[in-house]
């Protein structure tokens, strides 16, 4: 069967896990795990993804983001290409060090937040990298630490986690702190990271408590939710894919999108396509690469190429045109 391909959007949270080819290391030494938390801080603050939680792993490493306007699929492009690249180099290597396709499984926040952050970040208490909460407490490879204030991560959303617990920070971290410590009784909770509708049930005992009362729901590898929560986002998923194919058999392509984006703002097609600085081609820049990234489904990479900048520079041009967009409410589609 063919793979399904990722579910994402704008606000969506994901838990990302890569592994090792072959369950391969991927970390030798804290010279690696350094290198891969440095490309990460930057990536996610030139893309404004948000990181609550996170955990690296001798073969494998676990990451919960949020990701705001650009998509997953570009943010982990950009890590795990240029992390592959630095570790071959460095350890006289060849060949892939990743599987050739990260699990990637967004979800839904209320109820599985917490417990996404307290299972990724008790990964290396499961594995014996430390040897109990205490140890976890200073682990450097992990978020835990950070939240609890013991290392800072200039990358990672702490506010967010600990303003579940309690306004006042103190008193935060030490409920965080004993959550975490309650989980650490549970073991690997499977239902987190298993199949489609295991997740959605809450595990198999759930599952099998519905299939005695005749009782079903829909599931999906690709998302970690309540049935409800997965078939509204398979139809949003859907309405998109419906909405591209539509927008292309109407004939929009780049060269319309520059050209409707050009009368907009009152330019010509080749001022709009231009390497200009003006305010107004920036502008019409910025909304061509937010439409043809989220109307048509061109990649962030093409793009680059076609205006010769960086893949981050395309990523706030998206930015810059999804506000100009809402602003001034544009609409691809003429109206005329």
């Amino acid at each position: 069967m063919p793979r399904k391909s990722r579910i994402d959007a704008p606000g969506a949270l994901h838990h990302i896990i890569g592994r090792g080819i072959d369950h391969n290391n991927i970390f030798n030494d804290h010279k690696d795990r350094d290198n891969f938390l440095e490309r990460l801080g930057i990536i996610l603050e030139e893309t404004r993804t948000e990181c609550f939680a996170w955990a690296l792993m001798p073969s494998h490493f676990h990451l919960l983001l949020r990701t705001r306007t650009t998509p997953i699929s570009t943010v982990m492009r950009r890590l795990l290409t240029g992390y592959a690249v630095y570790y071959n180099k460095r350890h006289h290597r060849y060949g892939h060090l990743f599987q050739n396709r990260y699990k990637s499984i967004l979800c839904q926040e209320n109820p599985y937040f917490l417990e996404l952050v307290r299972y990724i970040h008790l990964n290396p208490l499961r594995a014996s990298l430390v040897a109990g909460l205490a140890s976890l407490d200073n682990y450097t490879y992990s978020g835990h630490a950070v939240i609890l204030g013991r290392q800072n991560v200039s990358w990672q959303n702490t506010e967010y986690v600990l303003g579940m617990f309690s306004k006042k920070s103190l008193t935060a971290r030490r409920h965080y702190r004993e959550f975490v410590q309650k989980g650490i009784a549970r073991g690997k909770r499977p239902e987190l990271v298993g199949g489609g509708l295991l997740r959605s049930t809450g595990g198999w005992s759930a599952l099998k408590a519905l299939r005695k009362t005749r009782a079903y729901m829909k599931g999906d590898e690709r998302i970690l939710g309540d049935s409800d929560f997965v078939e509204d986002l398979l139809g949003e998923a859907l309405e998109g894919f419906e909405r591209k194919y539509r927008l292309m058999a109407q004939g929009y392509d780049f060269s319309m999108v520059a050209d409707r984006t050009a009368d907009l703002m009152g330019l010509n097609r080749d001022e709009a396509l231009s390497a200009g600085k003006y305010k107004r081609v920036v502008e019409a820049r910025s909304v061509i690469c937010y439409w043809a990234v989220r109307e048509l489904g061109i990649s962030q990479a093409v793009l680059a190429e076609k205006f010769n900048i960086s893949q981050p520079a395309v990523s706030m041009a998206v930015k810059r045109g999804e506000d100009l967009v809402r602003s001034r409410n544009f609409t691809l589609l003429n109206r005329q």
